[in-house]
């Protein structure tokens, strides 16, 4: 029995001594796309891409961007999902032959709802101009909105020349920028983005189901995204998938099959769930530091993040950062509420991975007279002794 004891110890101590497993990372698959990228949701931080930032036709995703501004005029106040629109000859569908349509008529009275659902699971062109000319008064004044919200959330690659994305001259978009705008439509217009769920939607008696193949698919938990073709773009398809505590966007453009967007798609989800993972390392209510102020009327203050912070790394590496407080100097009164004063680090293996600005989150007046003094005092000798201990 003690023989058995002994050797059951040794086998701990080896063990134990034995470097920890490392998983081992591979390269991004391979994708057959005109241009790709594979985002976290939460962090921003692009796990794969290939030509992320070159224009490409954009297609249906266009209607990403048409949804967004309907999403953002509701949190607005300025329309409601009741909101009846009055269908004009100009979005009528007989003028979008050979392409997809909610099949809608001259002065047809359509709640804004219905319209999304048009939208965002029939992919109707028609509908997009129903909604176009409710908001804006016309189709062209909308696409002069949709370039303004597309400047003002980053899409630096992105022009739009109609609201539903038939194919014309100038119009643009890249990888890069329609993961933008699928993690802001997922974040600022949730009620929007959970239409992108709907599998099909039936209007006036035809029923056209949802061209996401990936909500039907088991083995990821895709809850989203738009598909894209026309003869200059190929077919293209954005998607986002959640999986634990990860959220993943993924953006193919300029495929050359219905069937290969899906499977590209697939691989990149499928490689972003199995090696990645993302973290809540800070976040704005939580205090992440105390530090001593000078000279003033409290003897300390609270300092934290401006936004909740998230990291995406490698699996085996998440739980190993390292969080470092660096302050820019002695803290000295007063200080005004969000004032920074300091960043926040995280690294890993001596690596800077991520930095946030520090800041009070309060503000501290100066203290008295006397108090000053002495703190003036104290700072004095303290800078002398650091200085010669250097």
């Amino acid at each position: 029995m003690r023989t058995t004891l002994t050797t059951l110890l040794s086998i701990v101590a080896i063990l134990m001594s034995l470097p920890a497993y490392s998983v081992i990372v591979p390269d991004p698959p391979e994708i057959s796309a005109k241009g790709f990228i594979l985002m976290d949701f939460q962090s921003g931080k692009i796990i794969a891409s290939s030509q992320p930032e070159t224009p490409l036709a954009p297609a249906s995703l266009t209607k990403v961007m048409t949804a967004y501004i309907v999403g953002l005029e509701i949190n607005a106040g300025r329309l409601s999902w009741d909101d009846i629109v009055t269908v004009s000859v100009n979005a009528w569908s007989m003028k979008f032959p050979d392409s997809s349509k909610m099949f809608i008529q001259p002065k047809d009275e359509i709640a804004i709802l219905d319209l999304m659902k048009g939208i965002i699971v029939q992919s109707g062109n028609d509908a997009c101009v129903a909604v176009a000319e409710h908001i804006a008064g016309s189709e062209e004044a909308f696409v002069g909105l949709m370039n303004e919200v597309a400047k003002s959330i980053g899409m630096n690659n992105t022009h739009y020349i109609n609201a539903h994305g038939l194919d014309g001259e100038s119009i643009q978009t890249s990888a890069q920028d329609m993961a933008i705008l699928m993690q802001r439509l997922i974040q600022d217009t949730p009620d929007v983005y959970k239409l992108y769920n709907i599998k099909n939607f039936t209007w006036t008696k035809i029923t056209q189901y949802n061209r996401n193949k990936l909500l039907w698919d088991k083995s990821l938990k895709v809850d989203g995204g738009k598909t894209g073709y026309t003869e200059g773009a190929g077919y293209s398809l954005t998607a986002s998938a959640k999986e634990g505590r990860m959220r993943l966007i993924s953006v193919v453009l300029g495929t050359k099959s219905k069937r290969l967007r899906i499977e590209e798609t697939r691989k990149l989800l499928t490689y972003g769930f199995r090696f990645f993972d993302t973290k809540n390392v800070a976040k704005q209510n939580r205090v992440e530091a105390n530090e001593v102020v000078w000279m003033g009327s409290d003897a300390a203050v609270d300092l934290g993040v401006t936004k909740d912070v998230f990291l995406t790394l490698p699996q085996d590496q998440i739980e190993q950062t390292k969080k470092i407080i660096e302050l820019d100097g002695p803290l000295k009164a007063p200080l005004i509420k969000g004032e920074v004063v300091g960043s926040v680090h995280w690294f890993f293996n001596e690596e800077l991975i991520h930095s946030e600005p520090l800041v009070t989150k309060k503000a501290v007046a100066q203290g008295s007279w006397f108090s000053r003094t002495l703190d003036s005092v104290q700072l004095f000798f303290k800078s002398i002794i650091t200085k010669f201990s250097n």
